[in-house]
């Protein structure tokens, strides 16, 4: 019995449809992981950088300075995006000869509200994915089940004498399909929340660097102006 109802065996007597089902939940799963472990070492990347960039910049150190520093970098992401789209418009907008300090302020603002959400954007990569899978997998997982022992059933109906032995490897064939779906939404679900709130602790934090940025800047137009 045991190696009548072991996986591979199951999976392999289960009907077509049953197959594609497992099949399909198999490769969610797998791609579900693949995308957490990614997920999970671009958020810390961008949680340090964080920490690195604001110790930096509140450190005293020279906006100019640091502005450079950052732009030469091949590849720039994070808060460091969100600086040097605001300081690149609000260097540009100086040079216009605005007189206004806060057209300059808006107009650096802005800048910064355009990077912050495409940095937002790439942090949720893979994210909608996640909620994708944790809410349909367990519903494609019982729609194999429910296919599974109702061909149990109409099978089981052709013969005149019924055993346990008969009906338990199309119920537990059937049944696999379903742990299948939870095996795969579950993790995905839990993937998901944790994900979001690092997103939005990031994404706030990223606010509130924007709204302390203006405000120097402002500060530092009106005492030139």
């Amino acid at each position: 019995m045991s190696a009548e109802l072991s996986f591979l065996d199951l999976f392999l007597q289960a009907s077509i449809l049953v197959k594609a089902v497992m099949l399909t939940l198999l490769g969610f799963s797998i791609a579900c992981w693949a995308m957490i472990f990614q997920r999970r070492k671009t958020l810390r990347a961008a949680r340090e950088q964080l920490q690195t960039f604001e110790d930096k910049f509140w450190s005293g150190a020279d906006l100019t300075k640091l502005y450079n520093e950052v732009s030469a970098r091949s590849h720039i992401h994070g808060i460091e995006s969100l600086f040097v789209a605001g300081f690149k418009e609000f260097a540009r907008l100086r040079k216009s000869h605005i007189s206004t300090p806060q057209i300059i302020v808006d107009g650096t603002h802005r800048a910064m509200r355009v990077a912050l959400s495409r940095e937002v954007d790439e942090l949720e990569t893979h994210l909608p994915f996640m909620a994708t899978v944790g809410s349909i997998s367990p519903y494609i997982g019982l729609f194999g089940t429910v296919w599974g022992i109702m061909n149990s059933f109409i099978a089981l109906g052709a013969q005149e004498q019924a055993t346990l032995a008969q009906v338990a490897p199309g119920i537990a064939e059937a049944l696999i399909a379903t742990a299948m779906g939870l095996f795969a939404a579950i993790p995905a679900v839990m993937a998901y929340n944790r994900f979001t709130h690092h997103v939005e602790k990031l994404e706030n934090s990223y606010g509130n660097f924007m709204e302390e940025f203006s405000s120097i800047l402002q500060r530092q137009t009106t005492n030139e102006s």
